[in-house]
């Protein structure tokens, strides 16, 4: 096994511990009232996800690139975005999730990093994700097909977040 795909495996398999966190909080949530909003967009995203690290993968075993210096890069932007991933779920606590889901009485998480970049899951964790893994494995052709498939998911799921945070989130904050 190359280098790239040990670097590749393990960024799966991190998701993949991620996805069991986000799922342990989804039944909490469910159980205690809450809702899930954009089911059909968390699909997308889903299978966008999948998408991309098979065809990635495909990509690396066609080409097989040498580690060099764009994929140390790559390589550095993965674990930029697991560490925002990290620093993100341990603020959200148990109302993060990959679903977009809303607790009985949300309140608005006001952390200074939600303060000044208001989606940093998306566009400090997924986005840096995404370049990366491409960076990583020189998989032009993933980057070029999926990920504009990707960004559009992504501003369709900012736009339901930012109707939930002004219709529901930020007014259950102000009443308490």
């Amino acid at each position: 096994m190359s280098l790239i795909y040990l670097f590749l495996c393990l960024m799966f398999v991190m998701r993949l511990v991620f996805l069991r966190l986000s799922i342990r909080n989804e039944k909490a949530i469910l159980a205690n009232g809450g809702r899930e909003y954009g089911a059909t967009v968390s699909k997308v995203i889903t299978i966008l996800h999948i998408s991309f690290y098979l065809a990635v993968a495909i990509e690396i075993y066609l080409h097989q690139p040498a580690f060099d210096g764009t994929s140390l890069l790559g390589l550095s932007l993965m674990i930029f975005s697991l560490a925002i991933l990290k620093v993100v779920t341990s603020l959200l606590g148990d109302i993060w999730t990959i679903k977009l889901m809303v607790v009985n009485d949300h309140q608005f998480v006001d952390h200074w990093l939600f303060k000044t970049i208001k989606h940093p899951n998306y566009y400090l964790n997924i986005m840096p994700e995404l370049i990366g893994i491409c960076l990583l494995g020189h998989a032009w052709v993933s980057a070029v097909i999926i990920i504009p498939f990707y960004a559009i998911a992504l501003m369709f799921r900012i736009r339901e977040e930012n109707r939930l945070l002004a219709e529901v989130i930020i007014p259950n904050t102000r009443l308490k």
